[in-house]
């Protein structure tokens, strides 16, 4: 049974849409139009629990749409390790078509489970942040929520230890 739950989050209320199967679609509008499942509020749950420590499980996705393309690319931004950045370039090598760096953003662009496929962690060539449905401060947020002891340097994209001292 379909359901969708609500959780507040340091980056704004979040809607969540989930069956047994697993999570199809977060939403940062918050906004609801389903009834509350217990797949939902379950998924909520583990939500507020990656919140708290991004090194806590996080529901399972369950992509159910896309284009071939799109779910090409949600799967390789799946393959971005936590507190890592890659590029689009980076993204569009690693389907194979190296010049599709635009229709890589596009693809980022209609992600329906932001957060567990992690386009949040993909940045211009440049490294600096680029493009995200949620807001470039969400995305910086995130990168440095899952960074956690990592100091991510935002504008080159690679990771680098704490300070010391």
């Amino acid at each position: 049974m379909w359901g969708e739950s609500t959780l507040d989050t340091p980056i704004g209320v979040l809607a969540v849409g989930a069956d047994a199967d697993g999570v199809a679609w977060i939403r940062f509008d918050g906004v609801t139009q389903l009834a509350q499942s217990a797949a939902s509020a379950a998924a909520a749950d583990a939500l507020r629990a990656w919140f708290a420590d991004p090194d806590a499980p996080l529901p399972p996705a369950s992509l159910r749409v896309g284009t071939p393309f799109q779910r090409r690319v949600w799967a390789a931004l799946q393959t971005v390790p936590l507190g890592r950045t890659a590029t689009y370039g980076d993204i569009a090598a690693a389907i194979g078509q190296p010049t599709a760096c635009r229709a890589v953003g596009m693809a980022n662009h209609k992600n329906p489970l932001p957060i567990l496929v992690p386009c949040h962690r993909i940045v211009g060539q440049d490294g600096r942040l680029t493009g995200y449905a949620g807001g470039l401060w969400r995305k910086a947020w995130l990168l440095e929520h899952e960074a956690r002891g990592v100091s991510v340097h935002l504008f080159d994209g690679r990771p680098q230890a704490p300070p010391v001292g």
